[in-house]
């Protein structure tokens, strides 16, 4: 059985729907804020779109690419396949609604463990303090890639172990008694 070779140029064909669908790029001076602060977008075709959210598609690993701006609807209006190839204010409007919505500190050292056994309340060191998170179920703490852990905490806050051999010794072991 041989395979038909799909025509680009027939309407209705694939590559034609996709190009249909496919987000506009984002253009020099067409994001900025309301009088409110939130994003406003203005698309190539001159609509406003105001209550945009810029998502990445990578969010655990923090990556300056992929990232689609959502409209109010969920839609995505626009796709930035990197941050870096923006005009400067456009960066720097999405970098700071980036840090505002996307609150993950990575865990640099667990001091103490209340417990061995769950639930139990934790006492770490963070990338922006040190703080305490209440671990309610071993299930709350997942391997997202490689050696990168995501841990919920009891309150709804998640936390990020980056790299799980980066730990100190005694971090490690109490962490090991809950993996």
């Amino acid at each position: 059985m041989s395979a038909t070779p799909v025509n680009d140029t027939v309407p209705g064909s694939l590559a034609t729907i996709r190009d249909a669908m496919a987000p506009a790029a984002v253009a020099p001076g067409s994001l900025q804020r309301d009088a409110f602060g939130h994003l406003v977008y203005t698309g190539a075709d001159g609509v406003v779109h105001g209550g945009v959210v810029p998502v990445r598609a990578f969010p655990i690993d923090g990556r300056l690419e992929d990232i689609a701006l959502v409209g109010r609807d969920g839609h995505e209006l626009a796709w930035i396949p990197r941050l870096d190839a923006l005009d400067d204010a456009s960066r720097v409007l999405i970098a700071d609604e980036l840090s505002q919505r996307e609150f993950m500190p990575a865990i640099t050292r667990i001091v103490s463990v209340s417990t061995l056994a769950t639930p139990s309340r934790w006492v770490i060191e963070t990338d922006r303090g040190p703080t305490e998170l209440l671990l309610r179920s071993e299930q709350d703490i997942r391997r997202v890639a490689g050696n990168t852990l995501l841990i919920a905490d009891g309150h709804g806050l998640y936390f990020l172990i980056r790299d799980l051999t980066r730990l100190d010794r005694g971090s490690k072991r109490l962490l090991d008694r809950f993996l």
